[in-house]
């Protein structure tokens, strides 16, 4: 049966199983950060207090974990730190990424210089990540953070991508609208301007499908 204190257990296992805290688990689905505190679980009067069903929708979308996951630590069936295994990706700091030289024209990784980093093996074989270098991404990502990008997956509003253009220009922002003449970008930075782009000048767009923090 499901119960509150089960739901908000799953809540626990899935940000254990992806190296992150409540609070982080939260940030990282766009939500308060004190949205799953242990305080926010019970109402004043002491009864339950249940997680909606979008903050769940967006946990799972931010983790990229599937339903299916979720649903198994709700039922308790599934070890909450679970070892997961690894696979190796090609690595490139966000300062390097607009040098030319390193994605062909579709956006993949090729030539020389990149590094390779260890993460769980639920990115696809053709993903590769770039690190955070500085601070223009804050509240969402920070200096140091792995972003797990994938080239050709599907975007739509709401994703979260990195987008390249043509003047050697990487950022990583929130897609608005895309249509075959321009691409409409939401900063994830309020300190930074959203961008309007005409797609002659995009050289490729990425969906960022996972980020260690």
């Amino acid at each position: 049966m499901l119960s509150h204190d089960r739901v908000w257990a799953a809540i626990d296992a899935l940000a254990e199983r992806y190296s992150l805290s409540a609070s982080g688990l939260a940030k990282r689905a766009g939500l308060d950060s004190t949205a799953f505190n242990k305080s926010k679980r019970l109402s004043s009067d002491g009864r339950p207090r249940w997680p909606s069903t979008e903050s769940l929708a967006k946990i799972i979308e931010a983790t990229g974990a599937s339903l299916e996951e979720f649903t198994v630590l709700v039922e308790g069936r599934g070890s909450p730190a679970a070892p997961q295994s690894r696979m190796a990706v090609p690595l490139l700091g966000f300062a390097q990424a607009g040098a030319g030289g390193f994605f062909d024209d579709a956006g993949y990784p090729s030539g020389q210089g990149w590094d390779l980093v260890e993460l769980p093996a639920r990115a696809a074989e053709t993903s590769y990540a770039l690190k955070v270098q500085g601070d223009s991404m804050l509240p969402l990502y920070r200096n140091g953070d792995v972003l797990i990008v994938e080239p050709g997956a599907p975007t739509r509003k709401g994703d979260r991508v990195v987008v390249k253009t043509a003047a050697g220009e990487v950022m990583a922002k929130v897609l608005e609208r895309q249509t075959a003449k321009s691409i409409v970008l939401v900063s994830l930075n309020p300190a930074h301007p959203d961008r309007d782009i005409p797609m002659r000048d995009v050289e490729w767009v990425a969906r960022i499908v996972w980020a260690s923090q």
